[in-house]
């Protein structure tokens, strides 16, 4: 079976190996979409080590001005949009004050522009949460390679992303160290894309979070801070409270089965501590492929912009001499039933995983505003997926409202719990 993950470069490939052909080597533009965040942080990182290769056309934040002008003043882009007008007024007066001639633009309707926009060869799509849904979508119908870092915009609505990728000839590569861990240890199909013949099981790694030898009792009264404190990771407020309920490796798991069009029962979630080994693929024949390296984002940042060549990234080898050892268990789901809820949301199928989602969405905002104890997380989001009644289709308006009726369902159970709207 082929999937539609890297579909678009086949061809490319082909004549890459083909005598006197040579891969397109022309300069790419790209609109780093969530510039001043982690994964845009570690993929500016990268460009700025091959500018011959990279030149940074637009990049995005939502309110962060201080380091989106820092990225301006550095690349000087063409573009520079920020998601609420206030910031966007600081940005041009911050720029206009320095000489940089980037120009500014603000709101939702200017970064999904930006995503479909003909000069832009690259979309780094690393907007957090279910805002990156649009610009995703556009960047899909409008074939671009999309360097896909946020996981909420294929599990809200992932057939009709990768059907658009694959209408257009879009690429889509997978930033997520675990689904690009999966990426490198499939076989690449004549078809298109990469191939799961074979395949019995992946196997995606987890960290185990913070609170991986935390006992219940002691969950109960779990801090903000506590919680944002990865052992391995450095990750943005949201997504290391993902982490830490294991929700993060739920929304991986329902990602994983589009992008590389697997079932639910063909994925099997393993807790790894050191985070070396980033994901397995294990094949009916006993075999088991695995991606290995330090946790450092920039290896699948750099492995997703130059495939199928691969580039300096600027991190360091792993040394075998100094690892100590692999660990492998297996999810305590009473513990994180977070993990637990993502199946279900996964198996119950439509509309189901962007009830997950969005309900997720609204108790973590909650819970790192100190509104909300951590255990509460997840009786949030059972609670909403058994309040919403889940739709059958996966268009974008059926999506959409899910979405918004989910986030209500969530904001009326967490008043419930004593949480002022």
């Amino acid at each position: 079976m082929g999937s539609s993950v890297g579909l678009g470069l086949m061809e490319e490939l082909g004549a890459s190996r083909q005598p006197g052909r040579e891969i397109d080597t022309s300069v790419k533009r790209l609109a780093v979409l969530g510039a001043t965040g982690s994964i845009g942080l570690n993929t500016l990182d990268v460009a700025r080590r091959h500018p011959q290769r990279y030149q940074i056309h637009t990049v995005s934040a939502r309110r962060n001005v201080g380091a989106l002008a820092d990225i301006c003043r550095e690349f000087e882009p063409t573009l520079a949009i920020m998601l609420e007008a206030n910031a966007a007024e600081q940005l041009r007066q911050v720029l206009r004050n320095s000489g940089c001639q980037t120009r500014v633009e603000q709101g939702d309707e200017a970064i999904e522009c930006a995503a479909r926009a003909a000069e832009i060869d690259i979309v780094v799509s690393a907007i957090v949460g279910a805002a990156a849904l649009l610009p995703t979508l556009a960047a899909a119908s409008s074939g671009k390679r999309i360097l896909l870092a946020n996981k909420e915009a294929l599990v809200m609505c992932g057939d009709l992303v990768m059907s658009e990728a694959r209408a257009s000839g879009a690429v889509v590569m997978p930033v997520d160290s675990e689904h690009n861990a999966i990426f490198q240890s499939l076989p690449i199909a004549e078809s298109g894309g990469v191939c799961t013949d074979g395949v019995e099981k992946i196997l995606l790694t987890a960290s185990g979070g913070p609170f991986r030898n935390t006992s219940l009792e002691d969950l109960r009264v779990a801090t903000v801070q506590q919680a944002l404190a990865h052992p391995n990771w450095s990750m943005g407020p949201k997504i290391s409270v993902d982490s830490a309920t294991l929700m993060n490796k739920g929304l991986e798991v329902i990602e994983a089965c589009r992008l590389f069009d697997i079932s639910a029962d063909q994925i099997e979630v393993v807790v790894h501590p050191e985070s070396i080994i980033h994901s397995m693929v294990r094949y009916v024949d006993g075999s088991v492929l695995a991606q290995l390296g330090r946790p450092d984002m920039r290896t699948p940042i750099a492995h997703s912009l130059a495939w199928p060549e691969r580039i300096d990234a600027g991190v360091a080898p792993l040394d075998f001499s100094q690892v100590s050892g692999l660990h492998f268990e297996k999810p305590d789901l009473e513990r994180f039933p977070a993990l637990r809820l993502a199946f279900e949301a996964l198996h119950r199928g439509g509309s189901a995983p962007a009830v997950l989602n969005a309900a997720n969405e609204v108790a973590v905002e909650s819970f790192l505003a100190g509104d909300v104890a951590f255990l509460q997380l997840a009786e949030v989001v059972e609670n909403t997926l058994d309040r919403v009644k889940t739709a059958t289709d996966q268009d974008l308006a059926t999506i959409i409202q899910a979405d918004a009726e989910a986030r209500a369902v969530a904001t009326d159970e967490l008043a419930r719990m004593g949480v002022p709207r």
